[in-house]
């Protein structure tokens, strides 16, 4: 019996890593565009989903070279870079404001 607890031990830290990770919020791909990011008439975005495709046609209109997902618990720095769209991004995975910051 002694073999069970040497296997049991490493499926328990296998399930428990797989288990933390599904925890892990990512709020949504980075895509990297051509430039400066203008954020006018980017409204339309809030209110709908957080998906690549939303993401990308921000990025396209925005011109922005970095497009950066903001979830509920993401920690952002003050920072100000002219290439940069944020999509702030509730728990839902819903789109609650776009700023170029």
């Amino acid at each position: 019996m002694p073999a069970l607890p040497r296997l049991v031990a490493p499926t328990l830290a296998a399930l428990s890593s797989l288990a933390l990770g599904a925890c892990v919020s990512t709020p949504g791909p980075e895509v990297k565009g051509p430039g400066l990011c203008k954020g006018a008439g980017l409204d339309w975005a809030v209110g709908q989903p957080a998906d690549e495709a939303t993401m990308r046609k921000l990025s396209a209109q925005s011109g922005a070279g970095l497009v950066n997902p903001i979830g509920p618990g993401t920690i952002t720095t003050r920072d100000l870079r002219q290439d940069r769209l944020r999509v702030f991004i509730d728990k839902d995975n819903v789109i609650t404001a776009v700023r170029c910051e």
